[in-house]
C-alpha cells in the first residue's frame, strides 16, 4: 500500500501552489523555513513542508551545558511548530530521495505504509552524522554527542558512574575505570564537552562519600599538535593552559583507534581504562546524501553561488551537507552562522524562481569564532579581535543568548544561568526507555497483526495462540494458512525488502516475540545457519500452489519447525 500526500492545494487566485520541501531540522533547515515564512507573508502562492525525526530544534552551541545541568534539559531546544507556524511538519525519517520523480519517500508512522511527499523545490539540510565505520568497537562502546538524546544519555551515564564508584571501594580497578572519563576530538565540540564534564564531576564530587578529587581523571584526546585548530594559535594555547590547570589531561598527537567496554584503545596500542568514552569525531555526510547522484566534494553536495545544485533545477543545499563556495574562492565552513545565512539566501532565491526577480549570491564571510571552556571562561575571535577568559565568556553567552530563537527560550536560559551562580548542580538521573528492539506483543482475536500492502518492518515468532494468513484477491479474502505456537511469519517481506503480500489476523489470543527488520538483518548476517533456514523457508513458500489456493498446515509443530507453504 503506497500513500502519497495530495499535491499542493490551489492558491486564492486558482493557481496551483508550489510545494517547498525542506529536509532537516537543524540551523540550515529551520532558518530556511523561517525565511520562507517571512517571504510568504499574506500570500499563498507556495506551501512549506519540513521533514525532521524530532519535533524540536536544538540550539547546538549550548548543548554541552546540558551535561552539567547549567541549562535545563528542554531549555536548549525549541518546538518547531511554534517556530514555524505556517510550515507543515512531518515527523518522519527520510527513506530516500527520488530526484527524477521529484518525490521524497518517508518512513511510516503508526501504520507501516509507504509515504511519499511530492515537491517543486527541495532543500537539502540534512547535516552530517557521527561515523564510527572502520573503528573497531566504537559503534558499540563509544558515546556520540550530536543531539539532545546524546547529551542526556551522557549526563545520566556520568551520574551513574559516580554512584557506582562510591560502592565499589573493594574493586580498585573497576573504581578507576568508573572515575576515568575520555573525550576524543579536540575541536569546538570535544573541548566544550570535556570542559563541562570536568566542571560537573568536580563540582558534585562532595555529594559522593569516599570519592577524592585525586581519583578523577578527565582525558581529552586530539590527533593534532594543539586543540581548537579552527582558532588562532594564541587562543588555542590559552585554552590548553586553562583546561590543564582545571585538571583536564590533554593527550595531543594521539589518535583513538578502537574501543572496548572497558578501554579506549589508542593508535600506539596504549589502553586507557575507562567506562566512559565520548567521541565527537569523526563526522561524515548523511547516508542519504552519500547515495544521491549529485556532484560532491569530500562527501558534501556542491552548489553554485546561488546554492542551487547544477543540473538539478529546484534542488538546493545548505548547512553541513553542502559544499558552498564564497566569492573569494574559499569554502564556507559548516558553522551555525553560515547555515543561517545560507538558509536566508536559498529562501530568497526560491521565491525569486517562483515569482520572478533577481537571485542572490551567497557572500557571507563570517563574523568570528567562539568556544566555551567552562567555569566562566572562553576564547573568542570576533571581527578580528581576540579575546580570552571572563570577557570572552561573557561575550559568548551574550551573543548566543540573543541568537536563540524566541524570547521565551532566551528568558529560560537567562534564568538558568542566574540560578547556576548560586545553586549547586542538579544530580537527578533520568532513566529513559530504550529503542523498541525485540519486543513481546499481545493480540486479541479478530485483530490484524499486519495488513496486506504494508511495509515489512518486523518478524514475528508465535509464543501462544493462532493466526490466519489471508490474501485479498478480486475483492475476496482467502485463508492461505493457519499458524500456531513455534512458527514464525513476516520474514518474506523482510528478506525481499518488499511490502506484505498477505494479511495476518489473530484467531486465538496471541502472544508473539517481534524483531525489527534491522536487528533481524544483523542476526542473519552473523548467523549463517539462521539465514539459510529462512532462505529455505522462503523458497518453500515461493514454490507454493497458485496464489490464493488454501494450504493445509499441521499445527502443534515443534518450536522452530516450518511446515507452512504459502506466499506471504
Amino acid at each position: 500500500m503506497r500513500h502519497e500526500h495530495p499535491g499542493p492545494a490551489l492558491a486564492a487566485d486558482g493557481t496551483r501552489r508550489a510545494r517547498i520541501v525542506v529536509l532537516g531540522g537543524g540551523f540550515g533547515g529551520v532558518y530556511t523555513a523561517l525565511a520562507l515564512e517571512k517571504l510568504l507573508e499574506k500570500r499563498d502562492d507556495f506551501e512549506i513542508a519540513l521533514v525532521n525525526r524530532e519535533n524540536y530544534f536544538v540550539f547546538q552551541p549550548m548543548l554541552p551545558e546540558v551535561i552539567s545541568g547549567t541549562i535545563g534539559i528542554t531549555d536548549v531546544v525549541s518546538p518547531i511548530r511554534r517556530l514555524l507556524p505556517r510550515t507543515m511538519l512531518h515527523l518522519r525519517d527520510v527513506e530516500g530521495i527520488d530526484l527524477e520523480r521529484r518525490r521524497v519517500p518517508l518512513s511510516p508512522g503508526f501504520r507501516p505504509h509507504t509515504d511519499e511527499l511530492e515537491y517543486d523545490h527541495l532543500v537539502l539540510a540534512l547535516g552530517n552524522v557521527t561515523d564510527f565505520r572502520g573503528l573497531a568497537g566504537l559503534p558499540e562502546h563509544a558515546m556520540p554527542f550530536k543531539n539532545l538524546g546524546d547529551a542526556l544519555a551522557l549526563r545520566n551515564h556520568v551520574i551513574r558512574c559516580l554512584a557506582e564508584a562510591t560502592i565499589e571501594a573493594h574493586d580498585v580497578e573497576l573504581r578507576r575505570e568508573l572515575l576515568t572519563f575520555v573525550v576524543a576530538g579536540g575541536g569546538f565540540s570535544g573541548v566544550e564537552v570535556a570542559a563541562e564534564l570536568n566542571d560537573f564531576v568536580r563540582a558534585v564530587l562532595p555529594n559522593y562519600r569516599g570519592l577524592r578529587k585525586e581519583e578523577l581523571r578527565v582525558v581529552l584526546l586530539h590527533s593534532q599538535e594543539r586543540i581548537l585548530p579552527e582558532m588562532a594559535e594564541p587562543l588555542a594555547r590559552f585554552a590548553q593552559r586553562i583546561l590543564t590547570k582545571r585538571g583536564v589531561e590533554l593527550r595531543l598527537k594521539t589518535r583513538l583507534a578502537a574501543a572496548t567496554g572497558t578501554a579506549a584503545v589508542l593508535a600506539s596500542g596504549e589502553r586507557i581504562m575507562t567506562r566512559t568514552l565520548v567521541s565527537t569525531v569523526p563526522s561524515s555526510p548523511h547516508p542519504l546524501v552519500e547515495r544521491l547522484a549529485l556532484p560532491k566534494a569530500k562527501g558534501r553536495v556542491v552548489t553554485n553561488a546561488q546554492l542551487e545544485i547544477e543540473g538539478h533545477p529546484g534542488v538546493w543545499a545548505v548547512g553541513d551537507c553542502a559544499q558552498v563556495m564564497t566569492p573569494d574562492g574559499a569554502t564556507a565552513p559548516p558553522t551555525a552562522q553560515h547555515a543561517i545565512r545560507e538558509g536566508s539566501v536559498v529562501a530568497h532565491n526560491i521565491a525569486a524562481s517562483l515569482r520572478g526577480g533577481t537571485r542572490k549570491v551567497f557572500a557571507f564571510k563570517g563574523l568570528g569564532k567562539m568556544g566555551s571552556l567552562g567555569h566562566r571562561s572562553a576564547v573568542a575571535e570576533v571581527f578580528g579581535i581576540r579575546l580570552s577568559g571572563f570577557l570572552a565568556w561573557w561575550l559568548w553567552r551574550t551573543i548566543y543568548l540573543m541568537k536563540m530563537p524566541g524570547w521565551g527560550r532566551r528568558l529560560r536560559v537567562a534564568v538558568d544561568w542566574t540560578l547556576d551562580l548560586v545553586l549547586p548542580p542538579d544530580l537527578v538521573q533520568l532513566r529513559v526507555g530504550g529503542s523498541r528492539g525485540l519486543a513481546r506483543e499481545h493480540f486479541e482475536p479478530g485483530q490484524d497483526v499486519f495488513r496486506q500492502g504494508e511495509l515489512g518492518d518486523r518478524l514475528y515468532l508465535i509464543l501462544s495462540g493462532e493466526v490466519d494468513v489471508i490474501r485479498e484477491e478480486a475483492g475476496e479474502n482467502r485463508v492461505l494458512a493457519r499458524l500456531g505456537p513455534g512458527q514464525w511469519f513476516g520474514e518474506m517481506a523482510i528478506l525481499h525488502m518488499t511490502i506484505r503480500s498477505a494479511s495476518v489476523r489473530c484467531v486465538l489470543p496471541l502472544d508473539v516475540l517481534s524483531l525489527p527488520r534491522e536487528e533481524f538483518g544483523v542476526l542473519a548476517a552473523h548467523l549463517p545457519d539462521l539465514r539459510q533456514r529462512f532462505d529455505a523457508l522462503a523458497a518453500e513458500r515461493q514454490a507454493s500452489p497458485a496464489p490464493g489456493a488454501p494450504v493445509a498446515v499441521p499445527l502443534g509443530v515443534a518450536r522452530g519447525e516450518h511446515a507452512v507453504a504459502f506466499r506471504e
